[in-house]
């Protein structure tokens, strides 16, 4: 079993080169279908998800080709329209084929889609707007078929502003007769990634970053070329982690105004920001203090994705920090593993109150999903002693080779075979 190995109590120095968005590049492979031509991807970081979408494009008959951190995606021939439940189970992202396959080849057959257990995700507001623009769909967990003749674009007000289903329902509009309207729709920088780089292969998408898009389907539609945008949680994590343990970081391709509601919290905890010519800086001595509450939101509000590598950095800060978690129901499960550190965490349901403590000692930590790994990396990283941290596939699905890039800035981390 892989671990990673961690000797503590270090400050961090140096850059970090932040890699292209986990969360903006697979809905842009899965748009790659849409088209019967070739795109090229560019700055795609080398994760385990990105493997799991390059494995169902290759399944549905596309040839992909990869070059370090730029893929090319030739959709120009798609065989067939089903995914395994192997292939689907590997990632939450997996359903976006869904509206991409709708829009490419009038069906699409696939099974309950994957990723970290957060607690209930449902699709319903995929098969909604799916139903809505005209799709049918009928199915036996965990099976899904959904077949269109054809669909017709159409109002769609999500019930909640789902980035998955605003996602879904862009690529469905793709293929509709006349203008899709998504009403309450996510505003996270990866939706208008998204839309510029279907805006790149021919669409006319409206509206991204606020709560109503328009997408006017039915366009002729060609491969692209496109850089993916920064990877925001990637860059809050190496940010936290090098508040937490004091130091002086750089991160090299960081957008600063996707960053602030996490730059916000930092500043507030003690922490020196400020944007430079390659991307952002910060200084912290590692003796911080609470900034006050931490609630999740939609964006622009706290993101959910960041709110396990912050409460790893304040586990030392002085004062009491409280964590509320809106988003997914289940998603405080880094707090069992970080009281293994020595940290003074009350869980009550989805809230956390943390109580800094003066130091932390090494321990033995499993990773649970993707964003409670990079936590518990954190902690560790602060922690005196060694710690190892089990679960490293649920790290590799969002992270490029984050040891050694850790280690690039001073951190003593190896990844290693654990026995038990």
């Amino acid at each position: 079993m892989k671990a990673y190995w961690v000797n503590g109590g270090r400050p961090l120095e140096g850059t970090v080169a932040i890699h292209g968005a986990k969360n903006s590049v697979l809905p842009i492979l899965a748009a790659c279908i849409c088209c019967a031509g070739i795109c090229e991807i560019e700055n795609c970081p080398r994760i385990a998800d990105v493997d799991t979408a390059i494995a169902i494009l290759e399944h549905l008959g596309c040839r992909v080709v990869r070059q370090d951190h730029r893929l090319m995606v030739d959709a120009t021939t798609v065989e067939r329209c089903d995914i395994p439940g192997d292939l689907m189970s590997g990632m939450r992202s997996s359903i976006l084929f869904l509206g991409a396959l709708l829009t490419r080849c009038g069906r699409a057959e696939l099974s309950l889609p994957g990723g970290c257990a957060l607690g209930r995700r449902p699709i319903d507001l995929h098969l909604w707007a799916a139903e809505e623009l005209g799709a049918c769909w009928e199915g036996c967990s965990p099976s899904l078929h959904c077949t269109c003749r054809s669909m017709t674009g159409c109002c769609l007000p999500l019930r909640c502003p789902s980035v998955g289903a605003t996602e879904n329902a862009m690529l469905m509009a793709l293929g509709c007769r006349g203008v899709t309207t998504i009403e309450n729709a996510a505003r996270e920088p990866e939706i208008t990634d998204l839309a510029r780089f279907l805006t790149a292969m021919g669409a006319k998408v409206v509206g991204a970053g606020t709560g109503t898009i328009t997408v006017e389907g039915g366009r002729p539609l060609h491969g692209a070329c496109y850089k993916v945008m920064a990877d925001r949680i990637e860059a809050a994590t190496y940010l936290c982690a090098a508040a937490g343990c004091g130091g002086r970081v750089e991160l090299v391709g960081a957008e600063p105004d996707a960053l602030l509601p996490v730059t916000e919290l930092l500043e507030r905890s003690g922490c020196i920001l400020r944007p430079t010519e390659q991307g952002l800086l910060l200084q912290s001595d590692g003796r911080l203090h609470t900034p006050g509450p931490v609630v999740t939101r939609p964006h622009p509000g706290f993101p959910t994705d960041a709110q396990a590598p912050m409460m790893a950095a304040l586990l030392r800060a002085a004062g009491i920090t409280e964590f509320t978690e809106t988003i997914f129901e289940n998603r405080l499960r880094h707090v069992e593993q970080l009281r293994r550190l020595g940290a003074d965490i009350r869980q009550y349901g989805s809230r956390a109150l943390v109580r800094g403590v003066s130091h932390l000692h090494g321990g033995v930590l499993e990773a649970t999903d993707l964003r409670c790994g990079a936590a518990l990396l954190i902690g560790a990283l602060q922690a005196e002693g060694d710690s190892t941290v089990l679960g490293v596939h649920h790290i590799r699905r969002g992270y490029d080779n984050i040891a050694e890039t850790l280690r690039a800035v001073g951190a003593r981390i190896w990844e290693t075979d654990y026995t038990g």
